[in-house]
C-alpha cells in the first residue's frame, strides 16, 4: 500500500515536494494544507494524487487531525509552527520532515535558537525512536543538500580538522532583485552575528566577518565569501565526533549579489532592529529597508518576465572543503555541487534557481521516506544521514540535474 503524505505550507518548498511526490509510484495520497486556501487550490489543481485542506497551524488539534493516518508530515511552514507540527506528527505516529530548525521552543536561554536545536534533538529523539519513526530537520539546500555533501566529503579522510561550506550566488538580473527567497529571512540572517565551530566550540562570529577568497573556473573570477548566520556549523559542531571525524573548525561562508547589497547597509546601521528618532519621526531602519525590497517571484510567469527583461549573470557555486589527513598525509577534499542556474531551472520547471535547488533538495529527503530508504529512527539533522542514505540521495539528485564532483588534493 502506498504512502499518504501531509504537506503543510504551499509556498515554493512545500509545492515542490508535493509535485515531486505526485510522481512517486509509492505515494498514493498527498494532503496539501495551508491557511491560504487559494494557494492550496492552485497547487492541488495541477496534481493527480492531492487533495487540499485549510488549516491554521497555530491550532494543534487542527494540525493533529490532518496528520492522523499519514505516513509522513512535511513541515514547510514558518519556524514558529515547528512545535505544533512536531507534536502532531508524534500523535499520529508519523515520520516528520522540517525544512528548518523550529523557533520558540526555549525562551529563557541567552541563545534561544541554539538552545532550541539542542532541545529538539534531546527531547524528541527518544520520542520518535519509541514509535519507530524518523524526524529529519534542516532539509532544504543549505542546510540540507550541502550537509549531505559534507558527509560525503569527510568519507575521503581518516580524520578531519576543518570544514567549510561555501555558497556563492552570482545570479544577477537587470531588474532590482537582490533576493530570490524571503527578503525578511535574508535580511534577518544578515543582520545578526553568525555561527561557527572554532577550536571545538560553537561560537558567534561577526556578520560579514572573516572573509575568504576562492577562484572557481566555472564562475570565472575570484569570489569573496564571509560569515553568515546559518545552521550548518552548529550541526557539525554538535556531531563533530560522531559524524565528522573529529572536526575542530567549521564555517558557513556566503557571497554574491545578496551579500554585496546587504553589507554596506549593515555597516551604515540600516539593518538595525532598534527604533530610532529621525528628524522627529520614529523609524526602525530594518523595517524601512525591508519595505523597499521586492518579493521573490513565485509563478512561472513572474520568473519568465524577469528573465525576459535581461540576465546580467547566471552563475554560482556550492562547495564543501574538508581538510584533514589521509594515510598520514595532509589532504583537502573539495566537493562541488552542480545544479541548474536561473535560465535552466526556468526551462526545466518554470521556477528560479533558488526555488529549484531548495525545493528539489528538500524533495529528495521526502523521496527517501516515500521509498523506505532511511535505515534509522529518532530525530536527526540532515548532516546525520548514513552513507547508504546519502548515496541514494545523490543518485536521485542526479536525475534532477544536481550532481557532485569530488576532488582530492594533497597539501
Amino acid at each position: 500500500m502506498g504512502k499518504k503524505i501531509l504537506v503543510l505550507g504551499t509556498g515554493a518548498q512545500g509545492s515542490t515536494v508535493a509535485q515531486r511526490m505526485d510522481e512517486e509510484p509509492n505515494v498514493d495520497e498527498i494532503v496539501c494544507a495551508d491557511y491560504d486556501m487559494k494557494a492550496v487550490e492552485s497547487l492541488v489543481g495541477i496534481l493527480k494524487k492531492a487533495k487540499g485542506a485549510q488549516v491554521d497551524a497555530h491550532d494543534f488539534d487542527a494540525v493533529a487531525a490532518l496528520a492522523k493516518g499519514c505516513d509522513l508530515v512535511v513541515n514547510a511552514l514558518p519556524l514558529e509552527f515547528g512545535k505544533n507540527v512536531i507534536e502532531a506528527a508524534l500523535a499520529a505516529k508519523a515520520n516528520y520532515q522540517d525544512f528548518a530548525a523550529p523557533e520558540g521552543l526555549v525562551e529563557d536561554e541567552e541563545d534561544s535558537w541554539l538552545a532550541g536545536i539542542k532541545y529538539v534533538l534531546s527531547e524528541y529523539d527518544p520520542k520518535f525512536k519509541a514509535i519507530g519513526r524518523l524526524a529529519v530537520m534542516g532539509t532544504g539546500s543549505a542546510p540540507g543538500l550541502i550537509c549531505v555533501a559534507s558527509r560525503v566529503a569527510v568519507r575521503y579522510l581518516d580524520s578531519c580538522t576543518d570544514l567549510y561550506n561555501n555558497v556563492y550566488e552570482g545570479v544577477e538580473v537587470k531588474r532590482f532583485q537582490p533576493y530570490w527567497w524571503s527578503p525578511v529571512t535574508a535580511l534577518s540572517d544578515m543582520s545578526e552575528d553568525a555561527y561557527a565551530f572554532i577550536d571545538g566550540k560553537i561560537v558567534r562570529t561577526p556578520a560579514f566577518g572573516l572573509p575568504i577568497y576562492r577562484s572557481y573556473d566555472y564562475v570565472g573570477y575570484e569570489v569573496r565569501m564571509v560569515e553568515h548566520a546559518h545552521d550548518e556549523p552548529v550541526y557539525y559542531g554538535l556531531h563533530a565526533d560522531s559524524h565528522f571525524k573529529g572536526v575542530k573548525n567549521a564555517y558557513f561562508k556566503y557571497g554574491g549579489v545578496g551579500i554585496d547589497f546587504a553589507e554596506p547597509l549593515h555597516r551604515a546601521g540600516l539593518l538595525s532592529h532598534d527604533e530610532e528618532d529621525v528628524n522627529g519621526r520614529k523609524a526602525v531602519p530594518f523595517d524601512v529597508v525591508l519595505a523597499h525590497l521586492p518579493n521573490p517571484p513565485k509563478t512561472r510567469e513572474e520568473v519568465g518576465e524577469i528573465i525576459s527583461e535581461g540576465v546580467v549573470s547566471d552563475t554560482g557555486a556550492m562547495v564543501v572543503e574538508a581538510y584533514g589527513k589521509k594515510g598520514g598525509k595532509d589532504m583537502r577534499i573539495e566537493v562541488h555541487v552542480y545544479a541548474p542556474g536561473l535560465v535552466e531551472s526556468y526551462e526545466k520547471s518554470g521556477i528560479s534557481a533558488e526555488m529549484y535547488i531548495t525545493g528539489q533538495g528538500g524533495a529528495l529527503f521526502t523521496k527517501l521516506f516515500a521509498n523506505d530508504k532511511y535505515d534509522q529512527t529518532g530525530f536527526i539533522t540532515s548532516d546525520m544521514l548514513t552513507d547508504g542514505e546519502a548515496d541514494y540521495y545523490f543518485k536521485s539528485a542526479a536525475e534532477l540535474g544536481i550532481t557532485l564532483d569530488v576532488k582530492e588534493v594533497y597539501i
